[in-house]
């Protein structure tokens, strides 16, 4: 289970408040971000981890970064040194894809390090990168990036800009553990 949270009630006590906040319903949710009502409530309850296809769905319906909406809402003052084995982490019940918070809440960027496991794939929708700027690392193994139809084929020490926000799938099909680095900033909105 997540180390970013005590567990899936946490995450689904965030996903609650920020609906609230916006006073939406479970319904206008659903709509939103394409993850059904019952889906949406057992995360909400704690009674199932969402996958990172689903998670990314919620964050960008609710114009949060993955990390943001898995972090948990009262963020104390972090120390300026962070132990490894207090980095928080979560993973993707059905693929393994595991998210490591590296910078801590309130730093200007959020940086986050993936471990893609090999043959997983995970899509992102266009919603989650529009109101983000977005720099792929890749620090071990392959990376491939599809865009549409453009695959972008990433090796260790490439590096990638997001561009214009696009549907997006992460893939590794390759035999061994692609490791990379996702910096991400909040646009400047008008």
């Amino acid at each position: 289970m997540s180390a970013l949270m005590d567990g899936a009630n946490d995450l689904g006590r965030r996903v609650r408040e920020e609906r609230g906040r916006r006073g939406w319903s479970l319904a206008r949710l659903a709509e939103v971000s394409g993850v059904s009502r019952a889906m949406i409530s057992r995360i909400e309850r704690g009674e199932s981890s969402p996958t990172a296809v689903i998670l990314g769905r919620l964050s960008a319906a609710l114009e949060l970064s993955m990390t943001e909406l898995l972090a948990p809402a009262d963020r104390a003052a972090p120390d300026r040194v962070r132990r490894a084995a207090d980095t928080p982490s979560w993973t993707d019940p059905g693929t393994g894809y595991l998210r490591r918070q590296i910078s801590t809440p309130g730093f200007p960027a959020d940086v986050t390090e993936i471990l893609l496991p090999a043959g997983t794939r995970v899509p992102m929708p266009a919603a989650s990168f529009a109101f983000l700027a977005q720099l792929i690392w890749v620090l071990d193994g392959e990376l491939t990036l599809l865009e549409g139809t453009t695959a972008h084929r990433l090796t260790a020490g490439d590096t990638f800009e997001l561009g214009r926000p696009q549907a997006r799938e992460f893939v590794n099909d390759t035999t061994g553990t692609c490791r990379y680095v996702v910096v991400a900033i909040r646009k400047a909105t008008a």
